[in-house]
């Protein structure tokens, strides 16, 4: 395994937090994601689903989770279906794990391989009453291709018509909203491994350099320390293309005189570090762009004072506007007659301060609940000049504490003066 696991007793905890929440009666069944055909026979890097592996630590394939805690013989109340190997899966793409290993990995005894899933179903659905099924249920989801999941789930409600059908996804939204120490601590590698890459990059930058070599510098540097690559698709935007928000050609130049904007992340065991820097060039900031950059730099920090517990998502929003509000016109970008409107702010600073952060980029997370202790969240102002080829966001991961947040990238150079100390050498 490339990356350092999860113990066995965290997916023990969390399949225990699951059942604790689970109708009486109720089985709840995960699948894994599909390996995603591309063309003739290729295919796309496989990436497991982040239900399952929440659950299971398993990274897999064809692996099926059934958790069913009212079942009366114990064996049943915890199954893991695994594909089986063989020599010629083993000569072609790597043994699969044995019974033994996922026993070990996953603290799960009951381990049966995948060709018995529906066998085993029959028996167990006998003496269930309630099938809860998982979906992506996040918001910002547009699914157009039919996934394992939506496949097998479609099967299970044919194949038993008359149970009682149950949604899973609102219960793992909020047992994954709330981190423990070992994703906090494996969401720390990810954003060393980040820092790294950003380390690298800021002394390498200079006029001329292309989008795609930094993004390469990148690539390197992840790859070096254990991740799999970027946990999303990087931008690297330079000059006016950082006022594009979601820039991915990073093709272009990098000119003297120009910022240039860096949202790149690596991934480290599924889960997802996510950061933004603005840096200039040549690297010095011109007075216009270091009080562009200082503005938003006091909104992040006054952001993460921000994030307490018992405090809603939607009033965090609502105070960071009224503080990007104040910098925008002490910026001459709006007027005070213009700030009357208090959406004002939105003409440069169109997107959200904050999302949940994890096993997703863009995490799942309950947005009508007050934030608990445990969430972990990004923090990420911006401000958008196209007409002086300014774009600007800053971001930093946190974890929320019954105190001041914890800043996962607190140690990395943030002002200005650091920033250009750091690319001088």
């Amino acid at each position: 395994m490339k990356y350092q696991q999860l113990p066995a007793s965290f997916y023990q905890g969390a399949r225990e937090r699951l059942a604790a929440q689970l109708p009486n009666g109720g089985v709840a069944v995960f699948f894994s994601n599909d390996i995603y055909p591309t063309s003739a026979d290729g295919t796309l890097p496989f990436k497991q689903a982040s239900d399952i592996f929440y659950l299971s630590g398993v990274d897999q394939e064809e692996s099926i989770l059934v958790v069913f805690p009212s079942a009366q013989q114990k064996a049943f109340r915890e199954i893991l279906f695994v594909r089986e190997t063989n020599e010629h899966i083993a000569v072609w793409e790597g043994a699969k794990l044995t019974k033994s290993q996922a026993q070990e990995q996953t603290g799960i005894q009951n381990i049966q391989w995948v060709s018995q899933f529906e066998t085993i179903m029959r028996v167990v659905m006998n003496e269930a009453t309630t099938l809860c099924l998982n979906d992506n249920a996040h918001t910002r989801a547009t699914i157009e291709v039919e996934t394992r999941e939506m496949r097998w789930n479609e099967k299970l409600r044919k194949d038993y018509p008359n149970h009682t059908i149950s949604r899973v996804a609102p219960i793992m939204h909020h047992l994954r909203a709330i981190k423990t120490q070992d994703e906090i601590d494996q969401l720390q590698r990810a954003i060393n491994i980040t820092r790294q890459g950003y380390e690298r990059v800021m002394k390498m930058i200079k006029p001329g350099v292309m989008e795609y070599e930094i993004q390469a510098e990148f690539a390197h540097e992840f790859l070096r320390n254990g991740s799999r690559g970027f946990a999303y698709t990087p931008i690297v935007a330079s000059g006016a293309n950082a006022c594009v928000l979601h820039y991915i050609a990073n093709d272009m130049p990098c000119q003297d005189g120009d910022l240039i904007l860096m949202d790149v992340g690596a991934e480290y065991g599924n889960y997802n570090a996510d950061m933004t820097r603005c840096i200039p060039v040549n690297g010095k900031f011109t007075p216009r762009q270091r009080d562009v950059y200082n503005a938003v730099l006091r909104v992040m920090e006054g952001a993460k004072k921000l994030l307490r517990p018992g405090v809603m998502m939607s009033d965090y929003h609502t105070q960071v506007g009224d503080m990007m509000q104040k910098e925008l016109i002490g910026l001459g970008l709006i007027s005070n007659e213009e700030a009357k409107n208090p959406l004002a702010y939105k003409k440069y600073f169109m997107h959200g301060t904050s999302h949940f952060l994890g096993l997703d980029v863009h995490d799942v997370g309950d947005w009508n609940i007050p934030i608990a202790a445990g969430n972990v969240f990004t923090v990420e102002p911006g401000i958008y000049i196209p007409e002086e080829n300014i774009g600007i966001r800053i971001e930093n991961n946190v974890v929320v504490t019954d105190g001041d947040v914890l800043d996962m990238f607190a140690d990395f150079p943030t002002t200005v003066e650091e920033i250009e100390l750091m690319m001088s050498k």
